[in-house]
């Protein structure tokens, strides 16, 4: 591994930064009681959620391994975010008023009230072990990589302790609002840092990018073969989607910022501000990964290209700048698993298992849980430098966790049949598949590209979730109240939603980014 050389400026700035996030976050924090400890005292308004939910969902396997897959396969890792963009969208519009009328803490929460605790206890469960596994120990593992580049000699295990230190230090105290408010001064600070990155990628390298563009190389196109080994192109039909709907629908650590906001308005516009943030990363993540291919060829590992990038590319000063920038992108992350993994497990299983606990005593419970959490994720994430890379091992994983979850969760919002023993023998077949698909994948799909699997495993739980329903009562009326969707409801929405200047229009601002999304998939087909 090359050994880089960093300036003790540099030095001091990383520190200084790292020692500002952790005081404004203590600073900021609530934990006075559950509701202000767990979603910020549900009174954050749209640029906040809009902000943090973008440095939340800047995880590991967006800066690291995204510039990584961008490098080796090209432009068309972007995929992920442009359909994502998209589920945002339709998050907005139909599963977000749901979330917020139901006064839910955590996603799982929100099964139990459409359907039963079986279904709350198993979500939840899965959420726990994917924080872990998937969220935690993945950024633990990007951070400490980052420091290896500049000391070889450090000790990989040490390291992740000290990033989980860093990061529990003012989120464990001062719960949500704590890593919030750190989310905001990280966003910035990574959207800044990031154009910094790329205006100086292109300054070196972008004659390379724009003969790739012009000569309508492979590279720089988002729309590939169906044969293609990165993204065949049905993928982007079938299988993006529905990833896109757990990562940003379903997954707790994301959605529990909305869960903070005001009002549903409020709520709606911070998705749709993180929807633009989100299309940005073409520009300071995909295009700078590609451009990577020709400023450092040969790279070992396709992880090594963002890291790389900060450490060769910045001059002394703004190389700290652009190192905090990076270490934001982990550390917003880890903040937001530490506290999204302890709501999920102290609201639904010690709140539900002592219904007498006080508000106080919840507060406790969930500081002890992100502790082990801490610990738990510290000394998983070294095993992960055994799967290849951040990406593989993070999509691996996903697209067989994520398909019968969210065929649930739509089934259930749009479809008034499923009952509560359909929804759990549908959640139980789906774990069944993940579990056959570890062992047996190449046996039943051959080498299928994981995209074009996905949509198979959504299909076959969703059959089996709507004919199992049908086999018991149908649901109570009670269960139906603000969990599932209603036509009336949303053309008043929509009525409401056109009687406010052009600008206050959430749905606007939908059609915008909307739009948006074409022209970018237009120009890079």
């Amino acid at each position: 591994m090359e050994h880089f050389t960093i300036s003790w400026v540099d030095i001091t700035i990383v520190i200084a930064y790292m020692s500002v996030i952790v005081w404004w976050g203590l600073k900021n924090g609530k934990s006075s009681d559950s509701q202000s400890y767990f979603l910020g005292g549900r009174g954050m308004s749209w640029w906040m959620v809009g902000l943090s939910l973008f440095a939340a969902s800047i995880s590991s396997t967006t800066l690291i391994g995204q510039s990584g897959d961008s490098y080796a396969t090209g432009l068309a890792v972007f995929n992920y975010n442009l359909t994502g963009v998209l589920v945002m969208v339709f998050f907005a519009i139909f599963l977000l008023p749901l979330y917020l009328k139901s006064h839910i803490f955590t996603i799982p929460e929100f099964l139990e009230k459409r359907f039963d605790s079986r279904s709350r206890y198993y979500f939840s469960g899965i959420c726990i072990i994917g924080n872990i596994f998937l969220d935690a120990a993945g950024a633990l593992y990007a951070a400490a990589l980052i420091i290896k580049l500049v000391y070889p000699e450090a000790d990989m295990q040490t390291l992740v302790i000290v990033f989980a230190l860093i990061c529990a230090s003012y989120t464990i105290p001062g719960g949500l609002s704590s890593a919030i408010n750190a989310e905001l001064i990280q966003a910035i600070i990574l959207i800044l840092g990031s154009i910094v990155l790329t205006v100086i990628c292109f300054e070196r390298g972008g004659d390379y990018f724009l003969d790739l563009y012009e000569n309508h190389d492979i590279m720089a196109k988002l729309i590939r073969p169906v044969d293609d080994i990165s993204t065949p192109w049905p993928g982007l039909i079938v299988g993006m989607p529905i990833l896109g709907l757990y990562f940003w629908a379903n997954n707790q650590t994301l959605v529990q910022r909305v869960l903070s906001s005001k009002s549903i308005d409020q709520g709606r516009k911070g998705v749709l501000l993180a929807g633009f943030f989100t299309l940005i990363t073409l520009f300071i993540i995909a295009i700078p990964g590609l451009i990577a291919r020709d400023l450092f060829p040969g790279l070992e590992s396709p992880d090594m290209v963002y890291p790389n990038m900060v450490l060769k590319l910045a001059p002394a000063g703004l190389l700290g700048v652009m190192l905090a920038a990076l270490l934001s992108a982990l550390t917003s992350t880890l903040s937001a698993i530490f506290n999204s993994a302890s709501t999920l497990f102290t609201m639904d299983f010690y709140a539900k298992f002592v219904p007498h606990a006080s508000s106080k005593q919840l507060v406790v419970v969930g500081k002890i849980v992100s502790c082990v959490i801490m610990v738990i994720a510290a000394i998983w994430a070294p095993q992960i430098g055994k799967f290849g890379s951040l990406l593989k091992y993070y999509q691996e994983m996903l697209s067989y966790i994520a398909p019968p979850i969210v065929a649930t969760f739509l089934l259930g919002v749009f479809c008034k049949r499923i009952n509560g023993s359909g929804a759990f023998i549908g959640l139980l077949f789906g774990l069944g598949m993940a579990v056959v698909m570890l062992f047996y994948k190449t046996e039943i799909f051959g080498h299928l590209h994981f995209l074009l699997i996905v949509p198979f495993l959504f299909v076959a739980s969703a059959v089996v979730t709507y004919v199992a329903s049908l086999c018991f009562v149908k649901p109570y009326t009670s269960k139906l109240q603000d969990t599932t969707f209603s036509m009336h409801d949303f053309r008043f929405e929509l009525a409401t939603a056109y009687t406010k200047p052009w600008y206050d229009n959430y749905f606007n601002a939908a059609l915008i980014l909307v739009v948006c999304c074409f022209v970018v998939l237009y120009v890079f087909a």
